[in-house]
């Protein structure tokens, strides 16, 4: 077995891990991110959801429950990991535009909008009128995006087709990255006779460079253009998701990706170590503290049984929401479900506030009363209680 040691270990490599991760790592400590799979991002639009639940997301913040994660860390906290998120992007040359002030609407791959408060560049000219003209330009055989539910949801539209070879997202986008393609791409759409207004794309526009692309696009025909989410995963949730991770990895960061954590080492009031399973042999992560970011059900990190709620990795108590004919509303597709309720309840300091794990700290949608789908919060819960955890673990670690 290989021992390897860490100031601080992180269990889960989504949005409030990395984030965790990249903010302990800015204060000088050594850190390792465990995951076991590519996290519940790479399946989301790439936008960063603050509050959905009007214009002003952060007034949606101040009238949500005394009990909703984001007041345990705060106004401050929120807009100072925002601010930090876009820094992060904008070096990994994937901006994003926006700010937590405002949300605006994104066209959805089924026609209808969506409100939203951070989005990649590529969304930034989304139109925000429903008239507005719009040119959608889809591929042929791609399979993960419906512009018909776009072109009937909005009466001021047009379509085109392209034959781009492959019929792929990710086939697709990896065309867009020769300058062959992208030149005969935008040769063809010279071509077609298109009314004033804007070009709308699935996102496709490219693995690693999709602004440069876009931009491009738009210098050459004279007019906006901008992405449309495919259904999941999408590209630009992907591209997020690695955004991170590459600058989590580019300051001294390490990942151990795609083994389950097989055994737990604690004493009375600490973990230890986690023992992850490693082809060949197995790996024993130690740490001086701990941040459990795995997620809630959709990520794995929460567990559900006939009549109680399982955490898979340290067993902590879950705070669940009654009993189980109580967990789902009578009309499935009604949102506000109570089991999204459900998690792991922390104190100020982010700590479990069952259990005697004094070096353990939580974060992201794991923590119950988030509710993320009901509140619209997903992203921006997972930024702000990641950035708030990692400062409460680099206090403890002093």
């Amino acid at each position: 077995m290989s021992v390897i040691d860490y100031d601080a270990v992180v269990i889960g490599g989504g949005m409030s891990g990395l984030m965790a991760g990249i903010h302990l790592l800015e204060q000088g400590h050594t850190v390792a991110v465990v995951s076991r799979g590519d996290p519940a991002v790479c399946l989301s639009t790439g936008c960063i959801d603050v509050c959905g639940t009007g214009v002003d997301p952060m007034a949606g913040v101040d009238a949500l429950p005394a009990t909703h994660p984001y007041h345990l860390a705060g106004r401050e906290k929120i807009l100072a990991a925002l601010d930090r998120f876009s820094e992060i992007m904008t070096d990994m040359r994937l901006p994003y535009a926006g700010n937590a002030g405002e949300n605006r609407a994104i066209i959805t791959p089924l026609g209808t909008t969506k409100l939203t408060c951070l989005v990649p560049r590529t969304m930034e000219t989304s139109p925000r009128k429903p008239d507005e003209y719009i040119h959608v330009v889809s591929f042929k055989g791609l399979k993960d995006f419906y512009p018909s539910y776009i072109t009937s949801a909005r009466k001021n539209t047009g379509f085109s087709l392209y034959d781009a070879g492959v019929t792929t997202t990710m086939g697709i986008a990896a065309r867009f990255e020769d300058r062959k393609f992208l030149s005969e791409f935008i040769t063809w759409l010279k071509g077609l006779e298109i009314p004033d207004g804007k070009l709308a794309f699935p996102a496709v526009m490219g693995l690693e460079h999709p602004l440069s692309i876009m931009q491009e696009i738009q210098i050459e025909l004279e007019r906006w253009g901008f992405e449309i989410p495919t259904l999941p995963s999408s590209l630009p949730g992907i591209r997020l998701f690695k955004g991170l991770k590459r600058a989590f990895q580019a300051k001294g960061g390490d990942v151990y990706w795609g083994s389950p954590i097989a055994s737990v080492e604690r004493s009375a009031k600490n973990i230890e170590a986690v023992t992850i399973e490693t082809k060949g042999r197995s790996t024993r992560v130690n740490g001086q503290a701990f941040i459990l970011a795995t997620g809630s059900f959709v990520s794995g990190g929460l567990f559900a049984l006939r009549d109680e709620i399982q955490e898979t990795v340290f067993n902590l108590p879950v705070a669940a929401p009654g009993p189980r004919d109580d967990w789902f509303n009578r009309d499935f597709f009604t949102p506000g479900h109570a089991i999204e309720g459900a998690g792991i309840r922390v104190g100020q300091d982010f700590r479990p506030l069952e259990g005697t794990l004094e070096n353990l700290f939580v974060c992201g949608s794991i923590i119950s009363g988030s509710e993320v789908m009901k509140y619209g919060c997903g992203h921006g819960l997972a930024l702000a209680t990641g950035l708030a955890a990692a400062e409460s673990c680099a206090e403890a670690l002093k």
